[in-house]
């Protein structure tokens, strides 16, 4: 849908509230109206994520773990314990992630100067290269994503979704 179109009047969610308060007249409906929206939005778009990363041969774990690699700056390294804590992946997972990225050379373990008992996880050359692609054709994929609203829409969108997010992650 492009800016100045109008808003559809009756989609999905819209019938199934329909039908709900048709057979269940007690019960309120109104909040499956976002819930189902936000519901069905999160799989359109994880779809549509989904498919870049795999452009790149990677999955949504593997891409978080060199992200946070090349967001943490030179040398592009973390520990797996930090690794955990910036990404959206679980510290169980980080170590096949991890072992995944090291068997395509995207990524190199080495023992902590700090630590000889501790690892540090490093971007390889390869892994910098690989992931500069990746995150520019996944913020290009983003925005168009997001093409259907103004940008007072998307602040709008994005402080009412910190507010809700907030109550979760608090």
């Amino acid at each position: 849908m492009s800016v100045g179109q109008p808003l559809p009047t009756h989609d999905h969610v819209a019938r199934i509230q329909q039908e709900w308060a048709r057979e269940r007249p007690d019960v309120d409906v109104r909040p499956q109206g976002v819930i189902g929206r936000v519901h069905r939005l999160g799989m359109h778009l994880t779809d549509s994520i989904l498919e870049v990363y795999a452009k790149h041969d990677l999955g949504e774990g593997e891409f978080d773990v060199l992200a946070a690699l090349r967001r943490a700056g030179a040398p592009y390294e973390r520990v797996p314990g930090e690794l955990a804590a910036h990404t959206m992946v679980t510290t169980g997972a980080i170590t096949k992630r991890v072992d995944r990225l090291e068997r395509a050379g995207l990524v190199a373990r080495r023992v902590s100067e700090h630590d000889s008992r501790s690892r540090v996880v490093a971007l390889t050359e390869a892994g910098r290269e690989v992931i500069d692609r990746a995150f520019t054709e996944h913020m290009e994929n983003e925005r168009r994503l997001l093409d259907g609203l103004t940008d007072e829409q998307l602040a709008q969108l994005e402080s009412l979704l910190t507010t809700w997010l907030a109550h979760f992650e608090a």
